[in-house]
């Protein structure tokens, strides 16, 4: 089945229920990212799914409530967008809480959806909790498919019945062939990643919020930019370094180390109103040790004076002088300036990555190299390089064939 038509099941519920758990077990893998306290998933994440030779893509999403205010307003709209761009919703309850009025709220806001639904009872780690499932019949969606997502427990049956409902594709429109080039949206917390997704993507993508760290899932989009489709993921912001990181934030370290060793190009996004930090520099040697092609964008521009600007460019010098290859684009997420110019940096970075330089023309550069910078002389013997050739591209590698050395 072509990528992009394998129909799409949405996980929602309240926070706190155990979606994220849920989707792990649906998937097979721990890709969500959990942990036992609410709000830990704030996005609408895609996984890919596989179940008796049957693909499907599970969206987790973050806890559904209604009257929700500022962060959780924006929570509770991604979920419910989920939902109307879903072909089957898993509406995921507390079996040892009970039906609550958020739960009955939330039944509310599905069946105005009109999308299949299936209740799932969390939780039901035993056979004694699983008779409590039998309370929620009260919700009026039908039979409780009583599970454990921690466990296992009832999930193989759950599949099954995700399966009888899925139709053959989903409504949503067939990716292009060879599928969109992969694009990681990487920098440290706040510096302004999911509002330039929002804004190349043109909607409300990812929850934006002044507070650090909002994002923790990677959240991929499709994105229409200089005339191409892309795909991008937006990642959490790295704070420290994954070995000193704990609880959710190593989750989503992992996560972010994920997303660049699955992408082609990363976009590096860096405060340009504020001096380059230690973690942009670690961002930075992430990307460029996985090999991957690399676009710097200096957001923020808006706030950059002409005496900021003086000061950026010798920082610029200083600090990123061993990435003088790295394309650059300033850009404001808020005002959309310099938007339009990532295409065709992300464009040429990507041929960049991908280029084969002719054997000739390289040991012609590499000739004139040597003779500039002739070879420190050890024991009475100068090493000589003899050629080199190119050993492959997507990142570019190159053996040298030398003597004396």
């Amino acid at each position: 089945m072509p990528e992009g038509t394998a129909p799409v099941v949405a996980v929602v519920g309240r926070p706190n229920v155990g979606k994220s758990t849920l989707v792990n077990r649906l998937i097979g893998r721990r890709q969500a990212v959990v942990e036992d306290v609410p709000g830990v998933t704030r996005d609408r994440v895609a996984y890919d799914a596989l179940w008796n030779g049957r693909r499907f893509i599970v969206v987790d999403t973050g806890g559904w409530e209604p009257d929700a205010k500022d962060r959780a307003a924006a929570i509770a709209a991604q979920a419910e967008t989920a939902v109307a761009t879903a072909d089957v919703v898993l509406f995921v309850v507390d079996t040892m809480v009970g039906s609550t009025d958020v739960d009955e709220a939330a039944v509310r806001m599905l069946r105005r959806s009109a999308k299949p639904v299936l209740l799932v009872a969390n939780k039901a780690d035993n056979a004694n909790i699983e008779l409590e499932s039998n309370s929620l019949w009260s919700l009026g969606l039908g039979q409780p498919w009583a599970i454990s997502a921690l466990h296992g427990r009832g999930t193989g049956d759950l599949l099954d019945a995700i399966l009888e409902l899925l139709p053959a594709e989903s409504a949503s429109p067939p990716v292009v062939a060879g599928g969109p080039r992969r694009v990681a949206l990487v920098g440290r917390p706040n510096v302004g990643k999911s509002s330039l997704l929002n804004r190349m993507a043109r909607e409300e993508r990812a929850v934006v919020d002044a507070v650090a760290g909002t994002t923790v899932d990677p959240v991929d989009s499709l994105v229409e930019l200089g005339g191409e489709t892309w795909r991008l993921v937006d990642t959490a912001g790295l704070r420290r370094r994954v070995g000193q990181a704990s609880g959710t934030e190593y989750y989503a370290s992992l996560r972010t180390n994920a997303a660049i060793e699955a992408a082609e190009v990363a976009i590096v996004l860096l405060d340009a109103s504020e001096p380059i930090s230690e973690q942009d520099q670690r961002i930075l040697s992430m990307v460029t040790e996985a090999g991957r092609a690399l676009v710097l964008a200096f957001n923020k521009w808006d706030l950059v004076d002409v005496d900021r600007r003086y000061y950026l460019d010798k920082e610029i010098e200083r600090e990123l002088r061993r990435i003088p290859w790295a394309i650059r684009v300033n850009v404001s997420a808020k005002t959309a300036r310099g938007v339009e110019k990532l295409a065709p940096a992300l464009r040429t970075a990507l041929a960049n990555w991908e280029k084969r330089v002719p054997t000739g023309q390289l040991n012609q550069w590499l000739t004139a190299l040597v003779q500039a910078t002739p070879h420190p002389i050890r024991g009475g013997r100068a090493p000589r390089v003899l050629f080199a050739t190119q050993a492959g591209t997507a990142p570019p590698k190159f053996v040298l064939f030398t003597t004396g050395a």
